[in-house]
């Protein structure tokens, strides 16, 4: 068990921390993660709009990440199977990581050579692939980060990483787009221009893959399984996995004719869309996880897997989380679950409002795209470094404090109109507080984990962080018809408060909670 709450140290600790190896390597890992994410989202749109694809049909799309949501299904596969072959070479983290690096490369490669306006299926069926190869690297580099480094470094690491992170959707993002653009004239579509593109994109991955070749695994104490030793072990296992996916995919699919006429149901009785698009969702979730997990009882029953292999993969991560924090699970899950309410509620509209409110398509990359990017890169970095100075615990919390407070430099900017001045400052302070926010965030989701189950807890944990947040944010343009926006950042700012009182609370329930197992602790070694 991670401890999230790390000593001060002296400023000299603290910056030397910055070129420590394995802090640096985030910053290339990273960097492989942050590449894949926009060839499924904005520049994959682009490409679609040129190809004559419908706009319709192009938002359907991003459904291809919905790996990155269930990353935590099959996390617990990377948590306890060793990859056949380069296992014994490379070692458990990096043969997966490898593995999924090899996958995304095949899966742009794969989009690269397709022709949506000729196969578009076929593209689809390329960027679920990207998706899913994308999502287990994520989940292998959230494992291996925390694996690698001291608790006292997570919070520097995590910089790096986001660092890494946006720099990887630049070169995603701007940087495939002006390749396109070299190889393609203007108002004209050019398929070739994008493959070129693409294949860039492959290229550029290999920056993560030579990383992978060069580190080194971490020294991990695992507990040794009960039930895997065999191939055949494994190999039950992943069957069980392999029908509970189906059986998921098969419901999520038949689930759509009873779920699609409630929605238009609700929305005909006079019910808002977002919400009834939520709750039709909601139902199509529920039916979906409710046939995967029916499944999976079924093979614990006709005896493909033990009972006893589908509680220790599954139930005993959970189990041991709620074991090591007690009453303060409830608290620490909850903070999870709302830390980033107030930026991810308003970020939202953010760009509606630049240009409801005047600001040009120029403006707008200028100010909030690039000079926002760099102003995030600096705030993860300076989040890194007070988290290491002063505690993850206490950076947490002025992180959630500066985010609800620059939300209402943005109520303030509505009234002002479009002043560029106030829009580079406002994005300054903005972007710097989320940047610091969200490296202490991670950090402290890293001190959570358990290291015999750090793939499949944190994989929870960055589910969770997100969910409630964004099914909010899907109201946000609803509420700022209803009220505008000044009202409604004073309203993003005004629902990050709460959060201010689990940040304090979860740490005093954790300390608590702590002193109370070592207390315990203490008097079983003295009765022994």
């Amino acid at each position: 068990m991670h401890n999230t709450a790390t000593a001060v140290r002296s400023w000299g600790e603290s910056f030397r921390a910055f070129i420590h190896p394995r802090v640096i390597t985030m910053l290339f890992m990273g960097l492989s993660a942050g590449i894949p994410i926009l060839l499924i989202f904005s520049t994959l749109s682009i490409w679609l709009r040129e190809a004559g694809v419908e706009r319709s049909t192009v938002t359907y799309f991003s459904w291809a990440a919905l790996g990155y949501s269930f990353k935590f299904v099959w996390a617990p596969l990377i948590d306890r199977l060793p990859f056949p072959v380069l296992h014994g070479v490379l070692g458990r983290r990096r043969s997966w990581l490898i593995i999924a690096q090899c996958g995304i490369i095949g899966a742009i490669l794969w989009m690269g050579f397709t022709d949506p306006a000729q196969n578009l299926t076929m593209m689809a069926f390329a960027a679920v692939a990207l998706g899913f190869a994308s999502a287990t690297q994520d989940i292998v580099i959230d494992a291996y980060r925390i694996e690698a480094a001291d608790p006292d470094l997570q919070a520097m690491m995590s910089s790096s990483y986001i660092s890494g992170y946006r720099i990887g959707m630049i070169v995603a993002g701007a940087g495939a787009l002006t390749i396109a653009g070299l190889f393609e004239a203007e108002g004209t579509y050019e398929p070739l221009a994008w493959t070129i593109a693409y294949g860039c994109m492959a290229l550029a991955m290999g920056i993560g893959v030579i990383t992978t070749l060069i580190i080194r695994e971490p020294v991990v104490n695992r507990i040794d399984s009960k039930y895997f030793h065999k191939t055949s072990d494994y190999g039950r296992f992943l069957l069980m996995f392999a029908l509970t996916v189906i059986a998921f995919i098969i419901a999520n699919i038949y689930t759509s004719t009873l779920t699609d006429p409630l929605r238009t149901g609700l929305t005909e009785g006079g019910m808002i869309g977002e919400l009834a698009a939520f709750i039709a969702g909601t139902i199509k979730l529920a039916i979906s996880v409710a046939a995967a997990i029916l499944v999976a009882w079924l093979t614990t029953r006709v005896g493909v897997t033990p009972t006893g292999m589908v509680q220790e993969t599954y139930i005993a991560p959970v189990k041991d989380f709620i074991d090591r924090y007690g009453k303060a699970a409830i608290v620490v899950l909850a903070l999870i679950g709302v830390y980033r309410i107030a930026d991810i509620v308003m970020g939202v509209m953010a760009n509606v409002f630049y240009t409801d409110l005047g600001f040009s398509k120029e403006e707008i990359a200028a100010v909030s795209k690039t000079f926002g990017l760099f102003m995030t890169i600096a705030g993860s970095f300076l989040g890194g470094l007070l988290s290491v100075r002063y505690g993850v615990v206490r950076i947490l919390f002025l992180g959630a404090l500066l985010s609800a407070i620059t939300n209402i430099l943005f109520a303030v900017m509505a009234h002002l109109g479009p002043n560029t001045v106030m829009f580079a400052g406002v994005i300054m302070a903005d972007n710097l507080s989320g940047g610091l926010a969200t490296a202490a965030f991670i950090a402290y989701l890293s001190g959570l984990t358990n290291i015999s189950f750090t793939a499949m807890q944190y994989a929870i944990f960055s589910s969770i962080m997100t969910l409630f947040p964004k099914i909010l944010a899907g109201f946000s343009g609803t509420a700022v018809d209803a009220v505008g926006y000044s009202w409604f950042f004073i309203g993003t700012a005004l629902i990050g408060i709460p959060v201010l009182y689990l940040v304090a609370l979860a740490g005093r329930m954790t300390t608590l909670n702590a002193a109370e197992k070592a207390g315990t602790k203490a008097t079983e070694n003295d009765e022994g």
